[in-house]
């Protein structure tokens, strides 16, 4: 790729970022508990979206972990980015720590 084939200096340039993380749940008493804390206290939730988020946490422990997920708190500060998307989900995976595979991902 030369200069010639990069977008002009004011056009938008978009870059899509895709970040992994896995998490253990060691606690998921406290993990609910807090995340129907942080629902409670979003002022930016109407009654609807706050009764599914409550349904979503009660369900399943991943959907707990979903309302700790704050794309802004990662790009907020970074100069000459605006963030013009963010999607995520959390699910549950199979996660072996001792498989080779796994290895890439591991944190130290």
């Amino acid at each position: 790729m030369t200069s010639t084939d990069l977008p002009a200096q004011d056009a938008p340039r978009y870059v899509r970022l895709k970040i992994e993380l896995i998490a253990e749940i060691t606690d998921e008493q406290a993990l609910k508990a807090a995340a129907l804390a942080q629902v409670e206290n979003d002022e930016y939730l109407d009654d609807e979206e706050r009764a599914q988020s409550v349904e979503a946490i009660e369900v399943d422990p991943s959907g707990s972990l979903a309302h700790f997920i704050d794309p802004v708190a990662l790009l907020g500060d970074v100069p000459g980015i605006e963030l013009t998307s963010a999607t995520w989900e959390s699910a549950h995976t199979d996660f072996d720590p001792d498989e080779e595979s796994w290895d890439e991902y591991s944190v130290e």
